[in-house]
């Protein structure tokens, strides 16, 4: 039994599931410390501010968490993209990773629409 609404929002059950695909390569993969640390902050970010956004009163506030989820998609896309690009993942892997971004941003997208 889900004890908080946002458990049940579909967005954040993919974010979940995204990050813990992140996780999973970050651990597999020859990665700097850094570039570790960046995609495993990023990924979690999106989780993190999809909870915090659902538990504001306003509008413009929850808004404002879910633009930062957004951006912090594309942040993880922008990571992968680099990393691909130095042969660190493969261009399947960063397809499977972009394509669940891609969904992501877009449900993120019409929530934010929803909310202006």
């Amino acid at each position: 039994m889900m004890k908080f609404e946002f458990q049940n929002l579909t967005v954040y059950k993919k974010a979940k599931i995204f990050h813990q695909d992140a996780k999973k390569l970050i651990a597999v993969k020859k990665l700097s410390s850094y570039e570790k640390d960046q995609l495993s902050r990023a990924s979690f970010s999106v989780v993190l501010n999809i909870a915090e956004g659902s538990g504001r009163f306003t509008k413009k506030d929850r808004r404002g968490f879910f633009v930062i989820a957004r951006s912090s998609v594309f942040e993880c896309v922008a990571i992968l993209d680099v990393l691909k690009d130095e042969n660190i993942f493969s261009v399947e892997e960063f397809e499977v990773l972009a394509n669940q971004a891609d969904e992501l941003s877009r449900i993120l997208y019409t929530m934010i629409k929803n909310l202006s």
